[in-house]
């Protein structure tokens, strides 16, 4: 596949150098993009903006429509995309489809239900003030929203925070990683010439230059990806006092108590925290287990993670679960923790090195591991799975709420209650128990970051769409009255009354209500 540049992006490209994309499988060169410059990206916006009143003048229904045509785009290219996907990524062909799954359930969720999410709102009344008045609330969405997304998952981020944003009637600047940008570039290209759909998604692409004036030309920015870009973009954010969200890094401790089913636990350990060989946000990347059944479960494990097929499987031959590491950058990483624990004193019982050829690295099981180690302290965002031993549940609280990231967690116990309680101990957004990752996959529930995860949040129903939108407080008049109770002049003996009146109904105590404690 080559990324056709000019015709792909249908930007103004001149001037602009070019992007090599290569397959982190084995090197090849798969597409190129252009490195665009911020006049470009302040084209591509202006643009943006300049279509936006006429999207939002369509009401949600009419939104509905073409992101509904969008869908069947998706579905009719399906293959074609995933293809792409894995050829920029490396994933294997299994974990390259669930993202498409995303692209359904996104789309789905959000046209139904943004109609009612959107919706005017009265609000009841509440004090003396509003006694004569009808309360209510407008949504108006920020004009230009701007996305900027990782390269872990090239069609399924874009899609989580632009579908809601799109049906919002904001107009959508996406800024994609350079490492990935080819699966959205396409997606982009299909909504322009394919669906015939206004023109307010767009993909910009380019580096950290690109990046930072999206940032400059948007209302409102979301960004997913490491904690040291999104302080910068924050802060820039926040000098131009624009709203932001930004999704973090995450080091999600799994928490397997001695009553668990194992049999569960361990085959949750394997995808949780494998699954896009470990390279997502809320990837299991630490594990506590109570010391009754730690040899167990390690056993489990590792045959589980032995059991494992590695590589860049054939179009849709779903033959592997294991693909490659996106970046050489990210696999030294994962190399560097892997060499630290076992310098430290911990032992790979499967998997530990990089194989001879692209940007593998074995699965790994690493035991005997402790918070003295990188393993368990930096994001790893690898294929690496490092096990701990602990006496109790109050040890794993102690251990897994000891990291700068909160963003998800996993608790797996026989015991509901059991479960709960250590759930609400643990300083995550989201805790999964008896599962992994799912609390992220639902649209229904917020999914947000603590600590240095992040700020804001995505998902949970209306918030999901609401957060790309202003809201206008609207207060209008029940009855037509010539002036109101406060309004000047001031009269003494009416002053006086009102101000009975307030301590009558607002004083918690008889004594004040009726003015019978002293007045300081």
């Amino acid at each position: 596949m080559t990324t056709q540049t000019q015709e792909a992006t249908r930007y103004p490209v001149g001037g602009s150098s070019l992007i090599t994309v290569r397959c982190p499988a084995d090197g090849r060169a798969v597409g190129t993009v252009p490195d665009m410059t911020p006049a470009q990206v302040h084209e591509v916006a202006a643009g943006l903006r300049s279509a936006q009143l006429e999207w939002e003048d369509l009401g949600p229904a009419g939104r509905a429509k073409h992101i509904r045509r969008f869908l069947d785009w998706v579905f009719d290219n399906e293959d074609r995309l995933i293809g792409i996907m894995q050829e920029e990524t490396g994933k294997s062909w299994g974990d390259a489809a669930v993202e498409t799954a995303v692209v359904v359930d996104t789309i789905n969720y959000y046209t139904q239900h943004a109609a009612g999410f959107l919706a005017d709102r009265r609000v009841k009344r509440w004090g003396p003030t509003a006694l004569t008045k009808n309360l209510r609330i407008f949504t108006r969405p920020h004009q230009l929203v701007g996305i900027i997304t990782p390269w872990n998952g090239p069609l399924a981020t874009p899609i989580i925070d632009g579908i809601p944003a799109l049906m919002a009637g904001a107009a959508v600047l996406f800024k994609p990683s350079e490492v990935t940008p080819l699966t959205w570039t396409e997606a982009t290209r299909g909504w322009i010439d394919e669906v015939k759909a206004p023109p307010v998604m767009a993909c910009v692409t380019g580096g950290g230059a690109t990046g930072a004036a999206v940032v400059d030309e948007v209302d409102m920015i979301q960004f997913t990806g490491s904690t040291a870009t999104g302080r910068k973009i924050a802060a820039r954010a926040g000098e131009r006092l624009i709203p932001h969200s930004v999704e973090l890094g995450g080091k999600d401790a799994m928490i397997v108590l001695d009553d668990a089913d194992l049999d569960r636990a361990t085959s949750g350990a394997v995808w949780g925290g494998l699954w896009n060989s470990g390279q997502i946000c809320v990837s299991v990347e630490r594990i506590y287990v109570q010391d009754k059944v730690y040899d167990e479960f390690v056993r489990k494990l590792t045959g589980k993670v032995k059991g494992l097929r590695q590589g860049m499987d054939p179009d849709g031959s779903y033959a592997t679960e294991i693909g490659a590491m996106a970046t050489e950058r990210q696999l030294q990483i994962v190399e560097r923790h892997v060499t630290d624990a076992v310098e430290r004193g911990a032992s790979p019982v499967t998997g530990g090195k990089r194989t001879s050829e692209g940007l593998f690295f074995e699965p790994t099981v690493l035991t005997d591991v402790d918070h003295s180690m990188l393993c368990m302290r930096e994001e790893t965002f690898g294929p690496t799975l490092p096990v701990m031993k602990v006496r109790d549940e109050e040890e794993a609280i102690r251990l897994a709420n000891d990291s700068p990231y909160g963003l998800a967690a996993s608790v797996w116990s026989g015991s509901a209650e059991r479960a709960d309680r250590v759930a609400r101990r643990l300083e995550t957004g989201a805790v999964n128990i008896n599962s992994a990752l799912t609390a992220t996959m639902l649209l229904v529930l917020p999914m947000g970051g603590w600590k240095s995860s992040g700020v804001g949040g995505r998902n949970g129903g209306a918030a999901g769409i609401l957060k790309f939108c202003r809201q206008q407080a609207i207060v209008s008049e029940r009855f037509r009255l010539k002036s109101e109770p406060f309004w000047y002049p001031y009269v003494p003996r009416t002053s006086r009354l009102q101000a009975r009146l307030m301590r009558l109904v607002g004083a918690h105590d008889w004594r004040r209500r009726l003015g019978l404690r002293g007045r300081k």
